[in-house]
């Protein structure tokens, strides 16, 4: 296993690493999770990815009581935990969702109670809040700090503007600015990691925990003839994925790259996740499984990833026509 220090941080991630999204609850069961998080710790991966929203909660109880029952010591692995949705749904009331004071301290002590740790590596802001003067976010994340319930704080899906701004706040008042950002990014989904966050790369030094490394399922190549039942795409709640994801385009593109990656001896999930980490910007990509086969299958890309030259990156490009244009100045 690879490991990176997270922005300009002293924090060092496994280049692969494994979250709960969609799997936790829904998909798996505590028997299930508990090997998988088991190979994904044998394998190096030291980061473990979760939110309040994913299954209403339930996604951190699972990890949680997996975490419990481990001999792991808790310096070796670094936990998240993400606030902005809630994790009652529509019974929401108000003060229970966005990014106000109140919510997140009360949602930092509510992730900390169902992953039963002592405190969270990294706490993010889950989407941005124009309802909360940025002042207000930055001054509670660093109070976080200062009680040793959160390590880190970061941001998911902000766009550079909102965090310049965050880092701007941060610096007049004497406080820490977010060090973490974690956004979507995968062959189908490269403008703000190639192209909006330059600027915050470049003069900020961000690190980043990029989800969705396979597109939602889409670059494994099982949705080339259909959706198959089971799969993430047909679960209830979950038709927004079909309906971004699942396009003819696209499946064209991925049977192409498919037969690409054949050539390179590899497997299209493999390619796919060594591409993204391939790029100097990625920190960390989020491997999300519910079978021990595909699991033990992404983590090859680790060892895949000396094999993407040059001219490897640029046949793939080639194939999927996603690279975006960058501005000239």
């Amino acid at each position: 296993m690879e490991y990176r220090r997270m922005g300009k941080t002293g924090l060092q991630l496994s280049a692969l690493s494994f979250g709960s999204w969609v799997t936790f609850a829904r998909q798996t069961d505590d028997a299930a999770n508990d090997r998988l998080m088991s190979i994904a710790y044998d394998a190096g991966v030291n980061f473990f990815d979760n939110a309040e929203v994913y299954s209403s909660g339930k996604s951190e109880e699972m990890m949680g009581r997996i975490l419990k029952a481990k001999d792991w010591e808790r310096s070796s692995y670094s936990v998240s935990s993400k606030a902005f949705f809630g994790w009652r749904g529509k019974d929401n009331k108000p003060n229970q969702t966005g990014l106000s004071r109140k919510h997140l301290m009360e949602a930092c002590e509510e992730a900390l109670q169902r992953l039963q740790v002592e405190y969270l590596d990294i706490f993010y802001c889950h989407r941005p809040d124009k309802h909360v003067p940025i002042e207000e976010v930055v001054r509670t994340m660093n109070i976080l700090i200062q009680q040793g319930k959160i390590f880190y704080w970061g941001t998911s899906e902000w766009s550079a503007a909102e965090i310049v701004e965050a880092h701007l706040v941060a610096k007049q008042y004497g406080l820490e600015g977010p060090s973490v950002e974690q956004p979507e990014y995968n062959l189908f989904n490269r403008q703000k990691m190639e192209s909006d966050y330059l600027t915050v790369f470049n003069n900020i030094g961000m690190g980043t925990t990029i989800w969705s490394p396979l597109a939602s399922g889409l670059l494994t190549g099982k949705y080339n003839q259909g959706i198959p039942e089971g799969s993430r795409l047909s679960l209830e709640g979950y038709e927004w994925l079909k309906d971004k994801s699942i396009l003819d385009s696209k499946i064209q593109k991925v049977i192409e790259l498919g037969k690409y990656a054949a050539e390179l001896e590899a497997s299209l999930p493999v390619l796919a996740v060594a591409w993204c980490i391939k790029n100097p910007n990625v920190t960390t990509a989020i491997l999300g499984a519910t079978k021990e086969s595909q699991l033990t299958e992404t983590l090859k890309a680790i060892d895949f990833l000396p094999n993407l030259t040059v001219e490897v990156m640029a046949k793939i490009d080639a194939i999927v026509g996603t690279k975006p244009i960058l501005p000239e100045y």
